[in-house]
């Protein structure tokens, strides 16, 4: 028997490039939520992969971008934070995107990273087989990597060879948490982010960024019954406030059901979700808010 090896890895690349959902399924369940709006991770969330010979924990980052904002700058601090930490680093370079100014700046970022890089082609069911082949090219040509793997975690393309190729780059180390853990997420902020995920839904371009979602309290029933959670859904102006809550309250009765239904399969239990807008003036920009709202 190989010895147990144990370690961290992380995902980069640009906002977008199929970190998250390439992360949930390596994990095999949902860690991290998912959206097509660019820089939906706003955090360094970990997911854990136990095998019989290894143990591997992937922390998926926020996508690397050129900030526009202070919370642009912190996330992108997390993310360098992050890579200088880990024992082997991801670059997702998506299949159906060439490769562009972003992907060669963060290959110049990971050229000094301490971690093998191993660069992966996400996305690959998006694109014919030509495509594919020309790609990868134009990927091992950007930069010195210790691996190229092309995957598609939709379809679940190649991801168990990118899990033995991560880890082999682990070093030789007994587990890191306990069997049949999958995140060590606290329960308060998954569920923040449950609902944060609903609300970017159909929501248009500018508003994303600016939605920041807090669980204020988490309260169990003496009889065991329905767990209440409240929580608030931050966002920076009144005509914001307008768009999330819709008309008569129905885009927020939306938002409020589709994430309950997502916070009950997480829980599994029944919930009631009692969830309220609030302004928090350019709290992008403000590092007293940013700090109050957890980053």
């Amino acid at each position: 028997m190989s010895e147990f090896r144990s370690g961290f890895a992380c995902f980069v690349g640009r906002p977008n490039a199929g970190k998250s959902t390439l992360m949930n399924a390596l994990v095999g369940e949902k860690v991290a939520i998912m959206s097509s709006r660019p820089q939906t991770t706003r955090r360094a969330i970990r997911g854990i992969v136990s095998r019989e010979d290894a143990q591997l924990v992937i922390v998926d980052t926020p996508g690397l971008h050129r900030p526009r904002t202070l919370l642009g700058q912190r996330l992108n601090d997390l993310v360098r934070e992050t890579f200088a930490e880990v024992d082997v680093i991801g670059f997702c370079l998506p299949a159906n995107e060439r490769i562009g100014p972003g992907d060669r700046w963060i290959a110049r970022e990971l050229a000094a990273a301490r971690a093998p890089v191993v660069a992966i082609v996400t996305k690959l069911d998006t694109v014919p087989r030509e495509r594919v082949a020309e790609h990868l090219l134009a990927v091992s040509e950007l930069g010195d990597w210790a691996d190229v793997v092309p995957v598609s975690s939709i379809k679940g393309i190649q991801v168990d060879v990118l899990t033995d190729v991560l880890v082999k780059h682990l070093p030789v180390g007994p587990p890191l948490y306990p069997e049949g853990e999958i995140t060590d997420e606290p329960e308060d902020v998954r569920v923040a982010e449950l609902i944060r995920e609903a609300a970017l839904e159909g929501v248009r371009d500018e508003l994303p960024h600016s939605i920041a979602v807090v669980v204020e309290e988490m309260v169990e029933p003496e009889d065991g019954g329905v767990l209440q959670v409240r929580a608030h859904v931050f966002v920076e102006r009144d005509s914001q406030k307008g768009i999330i809550i819709g008309k008569g309250g129905s885009r927020l009765k939306e938002v409020g059901a589709t994430a309950r239904q997502g916070i009950e399969r997480l829980l599994g239990r029944r919930v009631y979700l009692d969830l309220h807008v609030k302004v928090a003036k350019d709290w992008q920009r403000d590092p007293k808010q940013l700090g109050r709202l957890g980053f």
